[in-house]
């Protein structure tokens, strides 16, 4: 929870640091607490990110792993801002930022309730375009490997992924690793 959380329900934020003193509440990061002992899941970490920076949308690497289409475990979560947003801080968990803009960064979220947390996470289709968009980036393998598994469990269609493919601008790069794959 956070200090907004917790004036949101009309009480004090005093009572923040009282539960944390006695300790009944973890301090994750400034301004950000959660409940010692509480029942989390493999997506904690996603949790944390999104209460931080509820502007963000989870991508590429933590998108990839969300959706169950990638072998490796990000060491980090991976968080798509607006190209013009100032860049948060925070100590919670490790982030990665990636700066989109426009349709990019707008479209293809779906929202996912994790530990009673509203998640924002890119779909299967639009994270398979982003994985090409940043393929010189982070690797080629990366984007083959969940174009392929994305595919292979019939997560999206070709419709959908050469939507995300245009609003990426890789439609022309995704084109022949589709055909492969098809």
């Amino acid at each position: 929870m956070r200090v907004r959380d917790i004036l949101r329900r009309g009480e004090h934020p005093e009572t923040l640091r009282r539960l944390w003193k006695r300790g009944v509440l973890e301090r994750r990061g400034r301004g950000l607490y959660e409940v010692v002992g509480a029942d989390i899941t493999e997506n904690h970490s996603l949790v944390v990110a999104a209460k931080a920076i509820p502007h963000g949308v989870v991508c590429l690497f933590s998108a990839l792993a969300f959706h169950t289409l990638t072998t490796q475990l990000p060491p980090c979560v991976w968080m798509a801002i607006d190209g013009k947003a100032r860049l948060p801080k925070f100590s919670g968990v490790p982030l990665r930022f990636v700066r989109f803009s426009g349709p990019s960064l707008a479209e293809g979220v779906e929202k996912h309730r994790i530990e009673g947390v509203t998640v924002k996470v890119y779909c299967v289709a639009k994270t398979v375009a982003d994985c090409f968009k940043y393929r010189r980036k982070y690797g080629l393998d990366v984007a083959i490997e969940a174009l392929r598994e994305g595919w292979r469990e019939r997560r999206f269609t070709i419709e959908e992924l050469m939507h995300y493919a245009d609003v990426c601008r890789v439609s022309n790069v995704i084109r022949p690793y589709l055909e492969a794959v098809v």
